[in-house]
């Protein structure tokens, strides 16, 4: 019988959304070793300051910030190591061809568990916001915001 109050974790980049445009997106997935995912399902994991980049055809996520595992004595990970993500080789091309036109870059939006208890991750291929565009996000936002207090009198 599965367990049905299996903790689920969303570790998103909130800040992402405010810094990019987000053309298209992408469900990774991403080679760890045992104690970088135990400390991902305790929810010690940080997107912040991280980004993708290529290497020799194979896209690696840099500055993933996954806090020591606390019971992981000598075996313990890194915590800002490269990690490898395993896409198809045509998603791979994709991102690789449009990642050398000027203006776009991968960015890591959202870390979770799936069903099967797979850590994932989701990039999305990014272009840069530019200041007075960031204004616009933020006039936005306040506008929703005061909308909906004004829906809730």
């Amino acid at each position: 019988m599965a367990n049905i109050d299996k903790h689920i974790i969303d570790i998103k980049n909130k800040r992402a959304a405010f810094e990019y445009f987000f053309v298209q997106t992408f469900t990774a997935g991403m080679v760890l070793m045992g104690t970088e995912i135990k400390a991902i399902r305790e929810g010690k994991a940080n997107l912040t300051d991280a980004y993708c980049s290529f290497s020799n055809g194979e896209l690696w996520v840099n500055n993933l910030h996954i806090s020591e595992y606390r019971f992981g004595s000598y075996y313990n990970h890194e915590v800002k190591r490269a990690r490898k993500l395993l896409l198809n080789s045509n998603e791979l091309k994709k991102l690789e061809s449009k990642t050398k036109e000027k203006g776009f870059t991968i960015i890591p939006t959202l870390l979770f568990i799936d069903s099967r208890g797979f850590a994932k991750i989701e990039i999305a291929l990014a272009k840069g916001k530019q200041s007075f565009d960031k204004r616009e996000t933020i006039k936005q936002k306040d506008n929703k915001r005061e909308l909906d207090r004004l829906l809730k009198r």
